[in-house]
């Protein structure tokens, strides 16, 4: 029977190398002469065992070099209208800048923590303040909304790129932000629901480019039936005038309708390239297949 407990154990760890990254076998990463090093911005509230907590989940020790800030509420005033410079800042993100038309990529690292802003919201939004070609990935140490980790990116782009946002983007990115929660918690909708109506509008808006507000109201009206979405009276209203603030947002909007092209496929795609992968799922299951019969073999 030992013998048989030691074959047990043998095959799970075999199975744990081949769903698990093995990290000592990974490359060691080079230096970005070009673009910099990664830069790190850790919420401001966090103590230092949380602070240790985050860079494990953002794997800091993988960087060659890496730079490092803090974000608090007096950032927060500088990119937010209206915004409170007591509010306790806890989410935090990596950013590693990408050669131009790369994209965004966001990844969540800590998903059990950011409870209300899902990777899609957030690529949204840092398209509507203007950020772009960036690798973004955001942590926790404990359950938050999530929403200072966007401010923290604001300033990590403009520290590592010596761009100054417009703050009327940065607000309205904001806003959308809010807007995306909130519909998400209480209209019902699911997160990817509601990034795919945002990014559509927007997608709209870019190819329409709508004079007024009248003109803004219908693409809404048509997105949501497009999708299928029904909205009260008052979440309805408050998604027409967040489009008609970011209608009237001084943005490319022909560039912006590639890009905002380019996170429709992410969303459509997200959970289906793994499903796709019929080998590595066919090899799992007949692993576990085996597992059992031999285990039922053992009380035979």
């Amino acid at each position: 029977m030992k013998q048989k407990f030691l074959g047990f154990f043998t095959a799970l760890l075999l199975l744990l190398a081949i769903v698990v990254p093995n990290e000592a076998s990974a490359e060691t990463k080079a230096i970005n002469e070009k673009l910099g090093v990664p830069i790190i911005v850790y919420g401001a509230n966090l103590s230092e065992t949380e602070k240790e907590l985050v860079k494990t989940a953002l794997k800091v020790a993988e960087e060659p070099e890496i730079d490092e800030i803090s974000v608090s509420g007096e950032d927060l005033i500088k990119y937010i209208k209206n915004s409170n410079s007591s509010s306790r800042m806890y989410s935090s993100a990596k950013i590693t800048r990408q050669d131009e038309g790369k994209g965004l990529v966001i990844s969540i690292e800590t998903p059990e923590n950011i409870t209300q802003v899902t990777s899609e919201m957030y690529a949204n939004a840092m398209l509507t303040a203007g950020i772009e070609d960036a690798i973004v990935e955001v942590a926790a140490p404990k359950p938050v909304t999530g929403h200072s980790a966007l401010v923290g990116i604001y300033k990590a782009y403009e520290v590592k790129t010596g761009e100054t946002l417009d703050i009327e983007r940065t607000d309205v990115a904001n806003d959308e932000l809010s807007v995306a929660t909130s519909l998400a918690e209480s209209a019902g909708i699911s997160d990817d629901k509601v990034a795919e109506l945002l990014t559509e509008i927007k997608k709209a808006i870019a190819e329409q480019q709508p004079a007024t507000r009248d003109e803004v109201q219908k693409i809404v009206e048509d997105q949501l039936a497009k999708l299928e979405i029904n909205l009260s009276d008052a979440d309805r209203q408050l998604l027409i005038d967040l489009m008609d603030r970011i209608s009237k947002l001084d943005i490319d909007f022909s560039k912006l309708s590639d890009q905002l092209t380019d996170l429709s496929k992410t969303i459509e795609e997200k959970f289906t390239a793994l499903m796709e992968d019929e080998g590595f799922w066919e090899s799992v299951k007949n692993f576990f297949k085996n597992l059992m019969d031999t285990i039922s073999s053992w009380f035979k």
